[in-house]
């Protein structure tokens, strides 16, 4: 698993997409795949007007009508190959002297799944031109991600600035080790402040393996504040987010436990169209 798959589509959101591909790449030591899919809308079938117009001057229409998909698909070709190349630039001027770039018909969501056996990472806006106008919408294709995708996801909400910081929940279970595993052994987040935070729970013995979970990391080299939270689990956590002006949210959708609903049900979606600052899904 060697590349950043880094999902572009020309929104508003497309360069901030990039220079996190760019960050990430740089930090994980892995080259960047910029992908863009040419969706094909459907188009409203022509009706039957011959019997108003005439059966020759409908060929003509349709003939006409035709044509002028043609048009749009070799348009949207050129700006395929317009949009790839600036971004290719992004990245070259950035330091990076490979990148690949991958134009494809389809969706999003299967061009992701055709190159899932090389990547390291995945990188996507939290919405793209079909929600331009709502930047809190979770796209539909980005949503499938989330919830099927075997990669680690880094989405972004409308910037990206490089980040300092990043919380992760913990809540005592053997799958939020495997969350912490992962962010030692992945190097994405070493060199960050790491807020390591707990809500309150009946797991057993929840503040000792809370103590452990901090010397983990600490003994690993990384900075921690480590906190218990009290409440509603969304809304402590985006609290503790805004009070600390934490850069980064990590979260575990592997997660089987009081936390499991916020991590792969309702709650992750609220989180992920809620915050204000990146998030990387771990799976």
């Amino acid at each position: 698993m060697n590349k950043i798959i880094t999902c572009v589509d020309g929104s508003a959101i497309t360069h901030a997409v990039t220079d996190a591909a760019i960050w990430a790449s740089k930090k994980l030591n892995k080259p960047i795949c910029l992908v863009h899919t040419l969706e094909k809308k459907l188009e409203q079938r022509a009706g039957d007007y011959t019997g108003t117009i005439g059966f020759g001057a409908q060929s003509l229409l349709l003939d006409e009508m035709t044509k002028l998909d043609e048009q749009r698909a070799k348009v949207s070709l050129k700006l395929a190959d317009e949009l790839l190349n600036s971004l290719s630039e992004q990245v070259k001027n950035a330091g990076l002297n490979h990148v690949e770039l991958i134009k494809r018909h389809g969706d999003i969501y299967d061009a992701v799944i055709d190159y899932k056996a090389d990547t390291r990472l995945i990188v996507i806006g939290r919405c793209g031109m079909g929600h331009s106008q709502n930047m809190s919408a979770l796209g539909s294709h980005t949503e499938t991600l989330v919830r099927s995708s075997a990669a680690p996801i880094l989405m972004l909400p409308t910037t990206f600035n490089t980040p300092k910081s990043f919380m992760i929940a913990y809540d005592g279970r053997e799958t939020a080790d495997k969350a912490l595993k992962q962010v030692i052994d992945g190097g994405l987040l070493h060199g960050l402040h790491c807020h390591l935070v707990s809500i309150k729970n009946n797991q057993p013995e929840l503040n000792k393996k809370f103590k452990n979970a901090q010397q983990m990391l600490t003994s690993k080299g990384f900075e921690v504040t480590a906190n218990f939270l009290e409440g509603d689990i969304f809304h402590s956590l985006m609290q503790y987010q805004e009070q600390n002006n934490i850069d980064l949210i990590v979260m575990g959708a592997f997660a089987h436990s009081k936390l499991r609903q916020f991590f792969v049900g309702s709650n992750t979606i609220k989180m992920l169209e809620n915050s204000n600052v990146p998030v990387v899904v771990l799976k």
